[in-house]
């Protein structure tokens, strides 16, 4: 490291969550300050790498986070400020922009939370999408609805994963649920239902350049494990494969399209059958200036040495004089599974196999990580660990209405 003054970075989670970014950072040479809630006070953060903890009742109140930073502001110097959990990154971008803070401003943030900016921009930028419109225009709607056919999915424009998303298989079924919303109905998108195989690509760009990306596919869809219940797995996909080229190809347009310079996403497609009948082609769904969640992290790090967490903070804490340098990957494959589980702390010996490089630790959830040097012997143990899991350990509970830490 160099001799000059020690930066500053301001790190903003409302969840648990990013403990390596933070680790990272420090190790970087950084002061390292975390701002959480009070719920999150005992939380099984990194304090030997953390310089302060600061609390607030929550996170989302402008007028109060502005007055609370601003006040930290005097007495510190903020170089950076980074949002860890995906519902913090609005309340960041905003930071950045009061402060004058390098780093993602309002404007770009918006497409990586909006689902309704993210589509209407990819659209623009000729990235291929499911039809889709905005709750707002009743006679708009109806139009829509007349011109493409249902089931169409209505999606909270700013929530997470599938968090407050319902299928909605006909017209009349659509109004007595915006009668429900009332107020809030503006805050969502209508979308139209594209069956088929859904993929994410979680990627580290540096200068707007994509330096890395990884491409996996989900077993059975997160929406329909979310809702339904099931074992969710996903899977790196074979490199150089046709898939996986077309994946790295739209990813990187997506990514130039939004216009994000720097820090780590995690973007979900769908494969769908054309419109015409002879083929498949790939729809954007959504992306996200974040790590992905489900342990996706520790997945791509088991395939490839990359931790992105650390190479995100790595990124954010970079400079002129020590600019930012991506390791060389590993091109193992790996996978993961994870179930609820009806044992408080559900017992995995029984799963033998010496591609296993990780084993969850969760009240109420059981998963495993393997890893090897081929995607089929990687398959083969995600397609035999499915059923036993269900046997062994599967629980359903119904998908919360609000996300929770």
């Amino acid at each position: 490291m160099s001799d000059s003054p020690q930066r500053t970075i301001l790190c903003l989670s409302s969840y648990e969550k990013g403990q390596e970014f933070l680790r990272t950072a420090k190790r970087q040479g950084w002061r390292v300050l975390l701002l959480t809630v009070e719920k999150l006070k005992d939380a099984d953060w990194p304090r030997d790498h953390i310089d302060e903890v600061y609390l607030m009742s929550d996170l989302t109140n402008r007028e109060h986070v502005f007055n609370a930073v601003s006040y930290l502001a005097r007495s510190v110097d903020l170089q950076r400020i980074v949002a860890l959990d995906e519902f913090d990154i609005e309340m960041a971008a905003s930071l950045r922009e009061h402060l004058r803070v390098p780093g993602m401003g309002e404007t770009t943030s918006r497409y990586f939370r909006d689902k309704l900016a993210m589509r209407l921009r990819a659209a623009e930028k000729g990235i291929r999408v499911p039809e889709f419109c905005h709750v707002l225009n009743y006679s708009k709607l109806q139009d829509y609805m007349t011109r493409v056919p249902g089931p169409w999915v209505l999606k909270p424009r700013s929530s997470a994963s599938a968090i407050g998303i319902r299928k909605v298989r006909q017209a009349e079924d659509l109004w007595p649920i915006l009668n429900e919303l009332g107020d809030q109905q503006s805050h969502y998108v209508l979308e139209r239902f594209v069956p088929g195989a859904v993929y994410h690509v979680d990627s580290i760009i540096s200068e707007k350049e994509v330096l890395f990306a990884a491409v996996n596919q989900y077993g059975a869809p997160p929406m329909q494990t979310a809702h339904d219940g099931g074992v969710f797995t996903t899977r790196l996909v074979p490199r150089k494969s046709k898939d996986e080229k077309a994946l790295q190809k739209l990813n990187k347009e997506l990514i130039k399209a939004l216009g994000l310079v720097r820090g780590v996403t995690h973007a979900e497609f769908i494969k769908a059958e054309s419109e015409d009948g002879k083929g498949s082609e790939f729809y954007f769904l959504e992306i996200a200036a974040r790590v992905g969640g489900a342990n996706i992290a520790e997945t791509v790090e088991a395939a490839t040495g990359l931790n992105l967490w650390g190479e995100w903070a790595r990124i954010e804490t970079a400079t002129e004089d020590e600019p930012y340098k991506l390791p060389k990957p590993k091109d193992l494959y790996s996978g993961i599974i994870v179930s609820l589980a009806k044992q408080e702390w559900p017992d995995t010996s029984a799963y033998t196999e010496p591609e296993i490089v990780w084993r969850m630790n969760k009240h109420y959830h059981a998963g495993l990580i393997v890893a090897a040097p081929k995607h089929e012997r990687v398959a083969e143990l995600l397609d035999s660990y499915t059923q036993r899991f269900h046997d062994d350990f599967h629980a359903v509970m119904p998908l919360p209405d609000k996300p929770t830490a």
